[in-house]
């Protein structure tokens, strides 16, 4: 999963004309940004000798789930390759295609140590930190600055929850939860100490509650609570030495900052913030070619690759506009050149935004977007999000109204098995070198039988029978 690398020159900015929106939308007015850290890269590589002691990756384990899938898959090609595969190999590699969202999610309580052991015990070869920042400054792994009140227990503890920018308010004589839509929680109400004394939990409330312990429910149907027994949270530093132990690769997103709440008192700007967030993986002596750094803001990303450039090299432009936008009006050709002549080599918008529909009925067919050719016509590399998101094609996304990450394909979509059909059009049509799952087994599977970007590394032994 390495881009071409650009040159060691500082890139130049190319020039913003009206007509290239999409470009002045990204770049925007960037670049006050100091040059003084590269050195640094280096001397954390020479300290620690490039990358210290990498752990061993888990024996990979995928369960049913991928077969069930493959079952339920259309007769044709990819599914008699994919039953060839599965029925002489016994063995399976850690992929970097497959990446771990938050771990795994489906199952387990995202960002939490259970549910990344679980995503690396399913071959996710990278998984995935998202970002965000405590009261004192440190960085910690959460979804978003204020997700809290959905994703810890922090609602059931009377001491943290009476910190939160919204606190629960309780009848004090019958008990009833008064405000549950309103609750709000942050990472930023807490230090590092106090964050680390929460459970984590599925990522759900029942906001219409009249109780708290009603209140942390509300997971979905397709979803479970049965690993929800206390799930350990961890700081960003932890992150990094728990993936490293796991022989991973490192994903962070560096989230945004909650409009309404700020920085709060922890006296980071975004600048500071976006630096800080490297600096961990500098000190912690991980090699630049095992960190994807991703961000949905250019500033972040720029700063990165000018900054940082040994890291700047791998990081991620997450494209995360409006998809039905994306998709009726794609960006021009001269824009995605232009973010690759700026220095950028990967960007990862969703997978509908990539993907799309030829003919009607029986003949629908999953093919490349425009939008993706542009992007691959432009030299960048791809990363797509989420697969195994969206529960079952046909109970959760064509009547549930869980569309939004097969919204441009619906009409192909007939079953499960699509789920495997869709991660095979990303991969050979259009190309990623890596896709984001809630559920590492499936994109495990498919990328060992299919034999994309395996992403081997030395202290792995190639347990490849076939």
């Amino acid at each position: 999963m390495r881009p071409t690398t650009p040159t060691s020159a500082a890139p130049s900015r190319p020039t913003l004309t009206k007509p290239v929106l999409f470009l002045a939308a990204l770049i925007g007015a960037l670049f006050v940004l100091s040059p003084d850290l590269p050195t640094r890269e280096a001397q954390a590589a020479e300290r620690d000798g490039r990358d210290g002691e990498r752990g061993r990756a888990l024996p990979v384990q995928l369960g049913p789930r991928p077969f069930y899938l493959l079952d339920r898959l259309r007769p044709g090609r990819l599914k008699d390759d994919l039953e060839r595969c599965a029925a002489r190999k016994t063995r399976y590699r850690a992929s970097d295609f497959s990446i771990g969202h938050r771990g795994a999610p489906l199952l387990f309580p995202e960002h939490t140590a259970e549910s990344y052991i679980a995503a690396a015990r399913m071959g996710a070869g990278i998984l995935e930190c998202d970002v965000t920042f405590t009261k004192d400054a440190e960085l910690v792994c959460r979804h978003a600055q204020c997700d809290l009140h959905t994703t810890t227990d922090i609602v059931l503890r009377p001491e943290l929850a009476a910190k939160c920018q919204v606190p629960p308010e309780v009848d004090p004589v019958t008990g009833e939860l008064l405000n549950g839509p309103d609750i709000k929680c942050c990472t930023s109400d807490l230090t590092l100490a106090e964050f680390k004394t929460l459970e984590g939990k599925m990522d759900a409330a029942d906001r219409d509650a009249t109780t708290l312990e009603g209140y942390v429910g509300g997971t979905a149907d397709f979803r479970t609570d049965l690993y929800t027994t206390g799930g350990t949270l961890l700081s960003h530093a932890e992150s990094i030495q728990l993936f490293k132990s796991l022989g991973a690769g490192f994903t962070p997103e560096l989230k945004g900052v909650d409009r309404a709440v700020g920085f709060g008192e922890s006296g980071l700007t975004q600048v500071s913030y976006a630096r800080e967030l490297i600096q961990d993986y500098i000190e912690a002596g991980i090699r630049p070619d095992r960190v994807w750094a991703q961000s949905f803001n250019p500033d972040d990303v720029f700063l990165w690759i000018e900054e940082f450039p040994d890291y700047g090299r791998q990081a991620v432009f997450l494209d995360g506009r409006n998809v039905g936008g994306l998709a009726g009006d794609p960006p021009p050709l001269e824009a995605f050149l232009q973010l690759k002549a700026a220095g950028l080599n990967i960007i990862a918008p969703p997978i509908p935004v990539l993907l799309a529909v030829e003919g009607e009925g029986e003949d629908a067919e999953i093919v490349p977007s425009v939008y993706a050719e542009r992007a691959r016509q432009a030299g960048l590399d791809i990363i797509s999000w989420t697969t195994e998101r969206s529960g079952r094609i046909v109970e959760d996304v064509l009547e549930g109204g869980g569309a939004f990450y097969y919204q441009t394909t619906l009409e192909a979509l007939e079953n499960d098995g699509d789920i495997l059909r869709t991660i095979d059009v990303l991969a050979q049509d259009v190309g990623i070198i890596g896709l984001f799952s809630d559920w590492p087994a499936t994109t495990t599977f498919y990328a060992n039988c299919k034999k994309v970007s395996t992403g081997a590394r030395p202290n792995r032994r190639d347990d490849d029978d076939g």
